[in-house]
């Protein structure tokens, strides 16, 4: 199956990480004097740091910078994720199921020192042939960029893709890469119905995600 790919999510899916990213952005907003709004934590998931962090000192913030903001929030990421990474059931099994038959890429919105540092600790990083951080590309979700470049990278065709997600911003930016989407929402930060609409399958949890599963629909595209 060489040529075709799996295509995973990070934050949500393999690592159980928006409520430190929301804790750790909330923290730092109310320490700075800032206010969080009801909608903020929506906005900011699938954002590139870029976005994110302009979008902390612009509208929740008066006063530092965009990068002082994504200094010191993702420095805070680094400091939680070296005391324990927060590993979701059955992920280093998906990643090590997967890797089998199909080529491995991952499509996240955290930044790449976080990328690796999380797929050092939990030993799959050898598993990935390609690996972007929309820090790295124009737009991130739910613009395809990110997809599209991962895509670019395995020199897969998106339509020979599948790419694994759980935010609604994450299924919409695979579904506009024209990859197949498996949605494992996470309770906690259900996607929006109109997003869940767009994937091929819903999963309840990774242990759901086969090779099965994925030969399936990558034969129904």
């Amino acid at each position: 199956m060489g040529t075709h790919a799996v295509v995973f999510d990070l934050d949500g899916v393999l690592i159980d990480s928006e409520p430190v990213w929301e804790e750790v952005r909330r923290g730092y907003v109310a320490e700075s004097g800032g206010r969080w709004l009801p909608d903020t934590q929506e906005r900011l998931m699938g954002m590139s740091t870029e976005e994110w962090a302009a979008y902390l000192a612009e509208d929740l913030l008066d006063g530092p910078s965009a990068e002082d903001v994504a200094y010191e929030v993702i420095d805070r990421m680094r400091r939680r994720y070296a005391q324990e990474v927060p590993l979701l059931p059955g992920a280093v099994d998906a990643v090590r199921r997967m890797a089998e038959p199909f080529t491995l890429g991952l499509n996240s919105s955290s930044p790449r020192a976080l990328i690796d540092l999380v797929l050092g600790e939990i030993g799959v990083a050898s598993l990935f042939r390609a690996t972007v951080s929309t820090e790295e590309v124009d737009q991130g979700k739910p613009a395809p960029d990110g997809y599209l470049t991962v895509a670019a990278q395995l020199d897969v065709p998106p339509v020979r893709c599948a790419a694994i997600e759980d935010s609604s911003n994450g299924l919409r930016s695979a579904h506009a890469a024209g990859m197949r989407v498996i949605a494992v929402p996470r309770p906690h930060y259900p996607p929006a119905d109109e997003a869940l609409a767009l994937a091929a399958y819903t999963a309840a949890d990774l242990d759901a995600v086969t090779p099965g599963l994925v030969t399936k629909i990558l034969a129904a595209a």
